[in-house]
């Protein structure tokens, strides 16, 4: 039996924290087009389920045109059954406007842990869903038949991960040795596959399309071969229309503007037109030069989709050519210096600082 796992797909995000509204839009669409596709993609090749690990949406407010489209996604491949397991975002029943469920829509509950079964291929597939309770024991109650194929849905994070909401935490030696013999997990945004015991194996497919600079790399969903003992084979697909792209540059002391375009230009030959770019500018810069952000992206922006550039370079102040030096420049940089209350960083940028007002500010 196919089986596809997907998680956090988080449609109708607004994402317009770097993004116009223009770009934010054909991003939401294209995320709806991933969707379809992976679906398409999914029937194509025998899919049987469709496991949703959680945050199909991504906050309370969904407009109903996406409601509707997602209902007649699901509707539109009846030969698959899709498991809908909300998450942390899933905030609102985007099912609440309509009058039915669709039949081949499968739901669980936050009271207890439910469980689909298929007879014929001996497989049972369980979730639960958690809320803002504290979840360590969400795994007590959870019996399952050692001779089945059991898999298991969650939402939420392990423990090695930074936990924000402790409420969404996993306790995976409570999942060790209960026979589960595929862990669905959801909320981390990239592919993870790991043994979870001798028996079986957790995986979170991480999210369809990147949003934010923090889901760089290429994302998707898995497609699994499960047999009568269990998980025979497994495939990361990605169908993702982009995907961002973050890259840092080392600026030099002897770089000026051409040497860090160069510098950038070598970054980014092969990055793809259609991805979303941002560079992060690191290393030490002379302490003469204005790095100008606005003529970089400039240079940039008509090749991607999406461009940025940040600047977190430290100034490399040469102290020897100022001892002499008399003008009012030399004289702020000894006394900076001089200062035993600031660490060498923070001296570096005060310099920076007060070096360019005084040229900005004709005091030279």
């Amino acid at each position: 039996m196919k089986i596809l796992h997907c998680a956090d797909l988080h449609l109708d995000s607004k994402m317009e924290s770097n993004l116009s509204a223009e770009q934010a839009r054909q991003r939401r669409e294209e995320m709806l087009d991933t969707f379809r596709r992976m679906l398409d993609y999914g029937q194509s090749r025998g899919v049987k389920a469709v496991l949703m690990a959680g945050d199909l949406f991504d906050k309370q407010h969904i407009r109903k045109v996406v409601k509707e489209e997602v209902k007649h996604d699901i509707i539109s491949h009846p030969g698959m059954d899709f498991y809908f397991l909300r998450g942390n975002h899933d905030v609102t029943d985007f099912l609440e406007d309509f009058d039915e469920i669709p039949k081949n829509l499968k739901l669980f509950s936050k009271e207890q842990w439910m469980s689909y079964t298929y007879p014929e291929e001996n497989i049972v597939i369980s979730g639960r869903e958690l809320d803002s309770s504290d979840h360590k024991d969400v795994a007590a109650d959870l019996v399952l038949d050692q001779t089945k194929v059991n898999i298991v849905m969650l939402h939420g994070q392990t423990e090695e991960y930074e936990i924000k909401d402790k409420s969404y935490s996993i306790d995976m030696s409570q999942l060790r040795g209960r026979y589960i013999d595929y862990l669905a997990l959801g909320h981390i945004h990239s592919y993870r596959w790991e043994r979870l015991d001798e028996r079986g194996v957790f995986c979170y497919p991480g999210c369809l399309e990147g949003r934010g600079f923090d889901e760089t790399g290429r994302k998707g969903f898995v497609i699994l071969e499960i047999d009568q003992d269990g998980v025979e084979s497994h495939e990361f697909v990605s169908l993702a229309q982009r995907q961002l792209q973050r890259a840092e540059v080392e600026v030099e002391p002897s770089d000026d503007m051409t040497n860090i375009i160069a510098k950038i230009e070598n970054a980014v030959r092969t990055i793809a037109a259609t991805d979303l770019v941002s560079i992060v500018l690191t290393g030490r810069k002379s302490m003469d030069l204005d790095i100008d952000l606005s003529w970089i992206e400039r240079n940039f922006k008509a090749q991607f989709f999406f461009f940025k550039v940040e600047d977190v370079t430290r100034v490399e102040v040469d102290y020897a050519i100022f001892q002499n030096d008399r003008s009012l420049k030399g004289t702020f940089v000894r006394v900076v210096q001089s200062s035993e209350k600031e660490p060498e960083e923070r001296k570096a940028k005060i310099i920076e600082m007060g070096i360019r007002a005084i040229m900005e500010g004709g005091l030279e």
